[in-house]
């Protein structure tokens, strides 16, 4: 992030403008908007510049810079085409510690302006940090069209609200619930088509509606790494979330998607590591939600592909809570398409097997026939510690030692690395791999080198 977005109450403060030519006068009517004071410097005012003069909405003291005019200054704007006074502004604002911007030379501003979005009380503001302007006017057009002309009234109506509602809901998850059920019911559709007072209505009967705060724990799927594979419903989970749960596995590009005052707790499990026991992850789930809270459980892949997310699920039913789950691209799908490596193909694989190269538990066993039947392409999750006892029970219970076999580290993501080769190999390549790592192993993997399309520098 190049630059901290961030709102500035500008109401009746000294905002000092060189210049006063169009580009100037751009800057001084958003200036307006926001009801600072604008004080000018400027050998000629433009006519509209003028006319703001007339009006008394802005004062023109003096016809040349001098370094008294920044007492009492808040912001700085130059817009001339003097590149020396310019260099001279900016480094005197910078010993001063004043924000400064020097219109259309980026090196020379401690801020920059965004493009706007104003539904006020609601302003989205945009900025590419001056690398693509074009795309940012492409983008708010997209978000012009979607945000309604009177969303700033459902705003306004709720602030006027703010205060009542928070004297009935003294908890803020209580008052967070409140908003969250009010701005999705029908409430919104009122103000929008001009019924304020039947929106009104609405708002008074939901603060007397049975609003007892009731957690939830929610299994979200994060998809193999590729923040881009994550759902739309995934997406709007994490913006929902009171606390989120997540393993080592998840991305840091999804991770970021979560919202920004949810707490999150990493509770992934390394091999070799002192980790946290599945059984304590399931007591802090269940505590949380008790406690009101929206409580996700994000997971790398599908949540109940070796995500132990059924054993969750089955401790918040047996608790007597809400949940839900969200699921996601699994590993092997993600990893399958992004190598070119169709897990089923008519001409080398009639079906598809996963399994955990983790040690079985609770009596449960590999069926070593079936997995080393050549017409079914074999993915092994977390493969990569037993991958050679697994290569060599395959080998001996009847797979060909040229089985192919590809070894797909970080996959999906811009650091994916494939190595290709076959189960005699194995015990040669594997160290060349780094975790987290998916086995596929079949026929499918020779069209590997055919079909695939997703590169990256990074390897």
């Amino acid at each position: 992030m190049n630059y901290l977005p961030l709102f500035i109450d500008l109401k009746s403060k000294n905002v000092l403008v060189i210049g006063a030519g169009e580009v100037a006068f751009n800057k001084i009517k958003l200036l307006l908007r926001a009801a600072a004071k604008v004080n000018v410097i400027a050998k000629e005012l433009s006519l509209e510049v003028k006319l703001l003069l007339r009006e008394k909405k802005i004062n023109w003291l003096s016809k040349k810079f001098d370094l008294i005019y920044l007492r009492k200054i808040f912001l700085v704007i130059s817009a001339t085409n003097d590149t020396k006074l310019n260099e001279y502004i900016f480094k005197q604002c910078n010993k001063r510690c004043l924000l400064v911007n020097i219109v259309d030379d980026k090196a020379k501003c401690s801020f920059i302006f965004p493009s706007i979005i104003d539904r006020s009380p609601v302003i989205v503001a945009m900025s590419s940090g001056g690398t693509a302007p074009v795309l940012l006017r492409l983008l708010r057009e997209k978000i012009e069209a979607m945000l309604p002309i009177k969303l700033g009234d459902v705003a306004k109506i709720a602030g006027k609200w703010r205060s009542v509602i928070k004297k009935h809901f003294f908890n803020v998850l209580e008052r967070r619930r409140f908003w969250e059920k009010l701005f999705k019911s029908i409430f919104v559709d009122h103000i929008l088509n001009g019924k304020k007072e039947q929106a009104i209505n609405v708002l008074k009967k939901n603060i007397y509606k049975n609003n007892l705060l009731k957690g939830e724990i929610i299994l979200v799927g994060a998809g193999p790494g590729d923040s881009g594979l994550l759902t739309l419903r995934g997406l709007q989970i994490l913006q929902q979330a009171d606390v989120v749960l997540y393993d080592y596995l998840v991305s840091k590009d999804v991770l970021d998607l979560i919202r920004r005052d949810a707490k999150c707790i990493c509770v992934g499990k390394r091999f070799g590591l002192k980790n946290i026991t599945q059984e304590k992850i399931i007591k802090l789930l269940i505590f949380l939600a008790q406690k009101g809270k929206r409580v996700v459980r994000l997971k790398g892949g599908d949540p109940f592909i070796f995500g132990r997310g059924g054993e969750e699920i089955e401790a918040a039913k047996k608790a007597g809570i809400d949940f839900q789950i969200v699921p996601g691209i699994t590993s092997a799908i993600g990893v399958s398409a992004y190598t070119g490596i169709p897990l089923t193909h008519r001409k080398y694989a009639q079906g598809v097997i996963f399994i955990t190269g983790h040690n079985s538990v609770d009596g449960f066993v590999n069926n070593w026939s079936i997995l080393s039947d050549a017409s079914y392409t074999l993915v092994i999750y977390m493969g990569t510690f037993q991958a050679v006892y697994i290569a060599k029970k395959l080998i001996k219970l009847g797979r060909s030692k040229l089985t192919p076999i590809a070894i797909v580290s970080k996959g999906t993501t811009i650091y994916q690395k494939v190595i290709v080769g076959c189960l005699s190999e194995i015990e040669k390549i594997i160290q060349f791999t780094i975790t987290p790592s998916l086995l596929i192993v079949g026929d499918v993997v020779r069209l590997h080198e055919k079909l695939a399309w997703f590169h990256n520098e990074n390897v």
